[in-house]
């Protein structure tokens, strides 16, 4: 964790000294962050009397460098209001990019949600930050992975697995390895009905194209992972999200969404994290997943159950993969979340009648998966290593929540749901979408917006309990939430 008595760090400062002036530096910077998506279409540019301020220029070389964004056709200035992204998306048609709900009107897919997935590719040694949704590099055991590696890629077992095609379902001796270890959740599945995937994010997508097509309905959480209504919304699907609430999904809601379709259009698909939602940490209770699979049987609809962070829950809360014994449910997980993010090991679970049609279309989208990583998933699965290194983590993630909450607390900040797993749903008073843009030249933070199908401002944030340990933070949110309430000076437009 970094000292949080030292001074707070800063992006490179504008050089004096360089080939380029400071205006072309400046411009360049944010160039590079509207190009790589961490400064969304739509997104406000600072004033120029704070950027004048953040970067130690003179308000002269803020306007000249918003000038030249201008020129590139990057931003637009707004009469009495400022600068802001250009959104080029506006002229293109709406039908694959928009997401259908039971509200009043469709609303564009947030594209800043790409931002988030950026933000997880930092380089080695870069500090941890707040809206990350991995754990720190330092937390993982490389050890543990390098011994692995090494037993299973030893003499002959080495040109075994790599210099043919390995089964397009996955290596056998993990498929066996992960049945042994959805028992402990109360899943009894085969091996014969379990799929490797690359990493869970592919198994949901080989899922998803298994059984629907561009024009279906399929149905969310909401809050939840903004990635997965970005990736449904690409395949042209219809979004409709359910609000989800503490102990699971609004019912009462999922059932008007189906009934109010044709039943020729109704949905054949729910898509849902059952443990510890992502961003709201919350978990599915015993009554609402029962009541979920009665809803799956009479309307024909399969249930999709996400469990990436199960290693970082407890076994025994309730999986619906475990109430239906894999009939309505099709189970999904991976591994990225507790051993190692570029592995790239997920799977699925699934029915029996399901298995090929899955397969399939695994082989149409990566043909197999690489067999030397999951052939060292096994052994540490068999070893029980990645049991010992699960319970060190999670015995470390319980202190640093315990830490993060009186931090955030002591900044003013109000949980919305009660802190559990790896991340928090922090209400900070202020707009997270002009604070995430704000803050952005010291701190990636994860705004509530990102978490909605419909998008829509608010107050709530998503905060990683592992990479919020850091005062400096929670020192700079306070800064920049009171400059977004001062008033601003009489003509500072920019």
């Amino acid at each position: 964790m970094l000292d949080a008595s030292s001074s707070p760090p800063h992006p490179a400062p504008l050089s004096r000294e360089a080939d380029t002036t400071l205006t072309e530096q400046l411009a360049g910077r944010f160039k590079d962050r509207i190009q790589q998506r961490l400064l969304a279409p739509g997104a406000r540019l600072p004033s120029v009397r704070e950027c004048a301020r953040r970067h130690r220029v003179s308000p002269h070389t803020v306007v000249a460098a918003y000038d030249q964004l201008l020129a590139l056709g990057l931003v637009e200035a707004r009469k009495q209001r400022g600068f802001f992204v250009r959104d080029g998306l506006a002229a293109r048609p709406a039908a694959p990019g928009t997401i259908a709900s039971d509200r009043a009107s469709a609303h564009p897919l947030p594209v800043s949600a790409t931002s988030l997935i950026r933000g997880m590719f930092q380089p080695p040694g870069a500090r941890p930050m707040p809206g990350l949704g991995t754990l720190p590099a330092d937390w993982l055991d490389l050890p543990l992975l390098a011994g692995a590696l090494r037993k299973v890629s030893s003499g002959a077992q080495l040109g075994a697995v790599s210099l043919q095609y390995g089964d397009p379902a996955g290596e056998s001796r993990l498929r066996r390895a992960l049945a042994a270890k959805l028992a402990d959740f109360g899943v009894r599945a085969s091996a014969g009905q379990i799929i490797t995937t690359i990493g869970a994010t592919q198994a949901l997508d080989v899922v998803t194209r298994t059984l629907v097509r561009a024009g279906d309905s399929v149905l969310v959480d909401e809050p939840g992972w903004s990635v997965e209504y970005a990736r449904l919304a690409a395949l042209g699907l219809r979004v409709l999200p359910v609000p989800r609430g503490e102990d699971g999904p609004d019912l009462a809601v999922m059932q008007r969404l189906i009934e109010a379709q044709k039943p020729a259009q109704r949905p054949r698909l729910y898509v849902t994290v059952s443990v510890l939602n992502n961003p709201t940490g919350a978990s599915l209770s015993l009554q609402a997943a029962h009541r979920v699979l009665q809803l799956a049987q009479a309307h024909d609809l399969h249930v999709v159950e996400d469990d990436t962070y199960a290693h970082l829950a407890p076994a025994h809360l309730p999986r619906m993969a475990a109430l239906d014994a894999l009939e309505r449910t099709i189970y999904i997980s991976g591994f990225s979340k507790i051993l190692v993010p570029n592995w790239r090991v997920g799977f699925i679970a699934a029915p029996q009648a399901l298995v090929e049609r899955l397969v399939d279309t695994k082989l149409l989208t990566t043909l197999t998966t690489p067999g030397l990583t999951e052939l060292a998933l096994a052994h540490c699965l068999e070893q029980g290593l990645l049991r010992r290194h699960t319970e060190r983590v999670m015995d470390r993630l319980a202190q640093a929540r315990e830490r993060t909450v009186k931090l955030a607390e002591a900044h003013g900040g109000r949980f919305a749901a009660p802190p559990r797993g790896l991340f928090g749903w922090v209400d900070v008073g202020v707009d997270t979408e002009r604070l995430a843009q704000l803050m952005l030249d010291e701190w990636l933070i994860a705004p509530g917006a990102l978490f909605h199908a419909t998008h829509q401002p608010t107050t709530l944030m998503r905060i990683n309990f592992a990479t919020s340990q850091d005062a400096r933070f929670w020192r700079a949110l306070d800064r920049a939430r009171a400059s977004l309430r001062a008033p601003r000076p009489n003509g500072d437009q920019g």
